[in-house]
């Protein structure tokens, strides 16, 4: 069932779960697949609705995604991503203990030819990128780190990268050296998912050019990580 965070005219953002990709060539399964079937089914629509996407995330992680239900919508969408005047905010659960508390990651990264892969280089490196994020601790002990997380880029598996590469690889993601399993047991490698969940959005409305912040919730298989209650008390901030 889809978990629909926001929804009007111009836009809808949903709850994508871990294991599915964002958009795919039918039949294979996507939340753009789920999505454009909510809009027939609760609108009638005939024929194929419309769906923008301006963005995506991997598909071992959770967390919102929004869609765009009109061109134009899609196109001012679109320009903000592209201008990084969307903030994206990721928890994250890393092996290890991460130090300092808090702190900014910069790394140069090339996505390997012909492979679902990205590397941390030197910033010579022909056709490598600047990564910049934001982190810091929210929780913590001698073997995982719960981590809240800015991108100031969007590079392809840039979060892990960067984490790994200091030697924090995300909890499950053994595609970057990760030695610990997370969620629930996958018959196929592609469907194993990691402890990365796109918590929060913030854009403007494409229309209204009014600010929206958009929260998904933890899946329940987060329960007995430290995000339980770091999520709990964000939910009710007066307890």
């Amino acid at each position: 069932m889809l978990t629909v965070l926001y929804e009007d005219n111009h836009c809808l953002a949903v709850a994508k779960p871990a294991g599915l990709l964002t958009q795919s060539v039918p039949p294979v399964p996507s939340l753009e697949a789920l999505a454009r079937e909510y809009l027939q089914q609760r609108y009638g629509k005939p024929g194929r609705a419309y769906l923008g996407i301006p963005h995506r995330l991997d598909r071992p992680v959770s967390g919102v995604v929004l869609f765009a239900r009109q061109t134009t919508s899609a196109q001012r969408l679109a320009e903000q991503f592209r201008e990084r005047q969307v903030t994206k905010v990721y928890w994250a659960l890393v092996e290890g203990r991460v130090q300092p508390p808090a702190g900014t990651w910069s790394d140069w990264l090339l996505k390997l030819p012909d492979q679902a892969r990205t590397q941390s280089v030197p910033a010579e490196t022909p056709g490598a990128r600047a990564a910049q994020l934001d982190y810091r601790v929210l929780a913590g002990d001698s073997e995982t780190t719960a981590l809240e997380i800015q991108p100031a880029t969007g590079r392809m598996h840039q979060i892990r990268v960067q984490s790994a590469a200091r030697g924090w690889p995300i909890a499950g993601d053994a595609a970057y050296g990760a030695r610990t399993s997370f969620g629930p047991p996958a018959a196929l490698k592609r469907d194993c998912i990691i402890a990365l969940h796109a918590r929060s959005l913030t854009f403007l409305h494409p229309i209204r050019f009014e600010p929206i912040t958009l929260v998904a919730p933890l899946p329940d298989y987060w329960r007995d990580t430290a995000f339980q209650a770091i999520s709990c008390h964000a939910s009710n901030p007066g307890t």
